[in-house]
């Protein structure tokens, strides 16, 4: 699997949405240039799941977020924690969404 999660993105409509199982994963949200926004997971205590979770950013979209994709995953928190890694690796920071991540628990990631 690679690490980047690279599904083509999904307009984050209720209809979407909707669509969605209540498994267990990781989510990414992007603005309408792609750019990604937010990172996220639906863990055990996420009502719903990957559904629940959207739906909720869908209410209240992290910034201006109108698109997402997603991964179902047992271990959403181990995956959460690798996307956040690899976006800060790439852009040197993490999302604008992401800023109440403590960047000390994500550890270094050496992608080369």
């Amino acid at each position: 699997m690679p690490v980047r999660l690279d599904k083509p993105w999904i307009p984050l409509t209720p209809e979407h949405i909707e669509q969605l199982p209540g498994h267990l994963g990781v989510y990414q949200l992007a603005d309408a240039a792609g750019e990604i926004v937010y990172i996220g997971m639906a863990g055990g205590r996420s009502l719903f799941g990957l559904n629940g979770a959207l739906t909720a950013a869908l209410d209240a979209p992290p910034a201006s977020a109108t698109q997402f994709r997603c991964e179902v995953t047992m271990a959403y928190h181990t995956r959460y924690l690798e996307l956040l890694q690899a976006y800060r690796y790439d852009h040197g920071r993490l999302p604008v969404g992401n800023i109440e991540v403590d960047e000390s628990r994500l550890g270094h990631l050496h992608l080369g």
